[in-house]
């Protein structure tokens, strides 16, 4: 054979197998990567090829699918029952602006492109399925009445069954409705939702801590129960008033000049929200026992999944003796997000012992048969059980003669703690109002956990407090969830 003839071949034939070998790297190793890349146009045209799987509220759907008319390539868009109501739970899944909450957790199972769907040889050829349907744990009724009781205020309510952990309500305001920005056309409404200063997409129930105020003070009470500081909410603390910070000129001063604070025991302590108690017992305890303490309710957590990403709620380190204090009265740099107080008033609830929280019960395919539950009670203990009933206790009376009366649900045991949380440089801007509770019918057994922060109400400075603004939201989620 002719040399030159010979040598091209071998070129050749070396071009071949090359080409050949990359056809082979690229179909079997780089194959998901491309497909999964978000550049690429063919996952939306699948992802709304056909109408998208539900997000279901006490067996009703609350999410659905239209056509979206001409003009698109993407043939169903996604709409919404009642959405600004459950935007907190389902989030949006817009053509144009991807997904969140549960819409972007369980989008594969939704638009049916979720292995778990598909037998064998679909997984083989990839071939799309029925989509699935996820199963929530709100409840309608008590949804309602967080959203309706919030009203025109920006701000955010919990309601938690304290002994499964089940979610009963996630309300954010103000919201906004999921149907507007489902399109590909919906760049006015988008631009309008993300200018607005009141920042109606954020979930404030999840991911906004905000110094909790006087609700902390349940924490900082637990920790000197469990740690022996003090014997019982009855017995008398040493906490001078006015007192003044450690190592400072500083004196911390309560709301109510006249109230009965020092040395007041923990029961009188919380029914009057006495600053001057709980600081000095911060600062008794140390952060290290206050923060163990906070980390145990969840606080420091940066893994919250309900199924969402909840925000950690911080209670901080490196503090000297005054900061500290200040921590003890939910100030400095503590902050939480209203499911974390839902959560401490659960924990006490449940005689102790904190259920794991979740919105989700169950995800399942479209025969109905399961892919993913989420069991309910799945427990740890916080505080002992001696321990949570002192502070039920305590909780009572602030509803029953302290600064929580605007909580009470008539026949129910209503316990609950008020906060009124600084806001800005020296206080300059209007407070947060805050209020944790939980209330048990005891001839039914239904119980329920609630937490309420109001960040702005519009009201004058002078109007605001927990027990103004925030109790009288818990108690209506509390009375729904009762009945």
């Amino acid at each position: 054979m002719n040399k030159t003839i010979r040598n091209t071949s071998v070129f050749v034939l070396l071009l071949v197998l090359a080409l050949l070998g990359r056809a082979t790297w690229v179909q079997a190793y780089e194959a998901r990567a491309l497909a999964d890349d978000q550049k690429n146009r063919r996952n939306t045209i699948a992802q709304y090829a056909q109408p998208l799987g539900n997000i279901v509220v006490a067996g009703s759907p609350v999410t659905g699918s239209e056509r979206s008319g001409g003009g698109t390539d993407l043939e169903y868009r996604r709409t919404y029952t009642d959405g600004e109501l459950y935007a907190a739970v389902t989030g949006y899944s817009s053509q144009a602006y991807g997904a969140t909450q549960l819409e972007g957790i369980y989008a594969d199972v939704l638009d049916g492109t979720d292995d778990r769907l598909k037998n064998p040889l679909d997984a083989v050829t990839r071939k799309q399925q029925e989509p699935g349907t996820v199963l929530t744990t709100i409840d309608p009724a008590v949804q309602k009445a967080a959203y309706r009781a919030l009203g025109n205020k920006k701000g955010a309510a919990v309601a938690v069954d304290p002994a499964s952990g089940r979610i009963l309500a996630l309300a954010s305001t103000p919201s906004y409705d999921p149907s507007r920005i489902s399109g590909t056309n919906d760049g006015a409404a988008w631009q309008e939702l993300t200018g607005d200063e009141d920042k109606p997409l954020v979930n404030r129930a999840l991911r906004q801590p905000l110094p909790p105020g006087s609700t902390f003070k349940l924490v900082v009470a637990a920790a000197a129960l469990e740690d022996g500081l003090y014997r019982s909410v009855d017995t008398a603390t040493e906490s001078p008033d006015p007192y003044t910070l450690p190592h400072t000129r500083t004196v911390l001063r309560n709301e109510n000049a006249s109230a009965p604070c020092e040395n007041a025991t923990i029961r009188t302590a919380l029914r009057y929200s006495c600053n001057n108690v709980f600081g000095k017992m911060a600062a008794d305890l140390g952060q290290d026992k206050v923060r163990a303490m906070a980390e145990k309710f969840g606080f420091n957590d940066a893994g919250l999944d309900v199924p969402v990403r909840a925000y950690a709620s911080v209670y901080p380190s490196g503090m000297d003796p005054a900061q500290t204090a200040l921590s003890g009265i939910g100030q400095f740099d503590v902050t939480a997000t209203p499911l974390q107080m839902a959560m401490v008033s659960a924990a006490i609830a449940n005689d102790g012992l904190l259920a794991a929280p979740h919105m989700v019960s169950e995800v399942v395919d479209s025969d109905g048969d399961p892919l993913a539950s989420f069991e309910d009670g799945d427990t740890r203990r916080i505080v002992s059980s001696a321990t949570a009933g002192q502070l039920r206790s305590a909780m009572v009376t602030v509803v029953e003669e302290g600064t929580g009366t605007n909580a009470a649900v008539a026949g129910a045991e209503v316990g609950g703690k008020t906060g009124t949380a600084q806001h800005g440089e020296n206080n300059s801007k209007t407070p947060y109002a805050w209020f944790t509770s939980y209330a048990k019918d005891p001839s039914t057994g239904k119980q329920v956990a609630v937490a309420v922060m109001i960040e702005d109400s519009g009201a004058a400075r002078s109007e605001v407090s927990g027990n103004g603004l925030a109790a009288p939201v818990a108690q209506k989620m509390m009375a729904a969830a009762l009945k």
